[in-house]
């Protein structure tokens, strides 16, 4: 059964390609949802898949992008369900 989980990730984590990085590694582990900046300075991430792939894309987001420094990865929310989206997009 796929896992949903909803994450926020700060530091210095807009202004450095963390979008558009993450959708590429979401993309390349087979996980669907989005990613999006917040007012706060903050990125937040919807992730839908499979635990190895969740596991590896919460590893991920704890190092980012290059020029990124990542202070916290925190979930806000994981739980087992089907999957509510077929892709995954930068949203605005």
């Amino acid at each position: 059964m796929p896992q949903r989980i909803h994450v926020m990730v700060e530091g210095k984590v807009q202004g450095v390609f963390f979008r558009d990085t993450t959708r590429r590694k979401a993309l390349e582990l087979g996980i669907c949802g989005w990613v999006r900046n917040v007012p706060t300075g903050e990125v937040e991430a919807y992730l839908e898949g499979s635990e190895s792939a969740i596991d590896a894309m919460l590893a991920w987001l704890w190092e980012g992008p290059p020029h990124a420094s990542v202070e916290d990865v925190r979930v806000i929310s994981k739980e087992q369900g089907e999957s509510e989206y077929a892709s995954f997009d930068v949203v605005y």
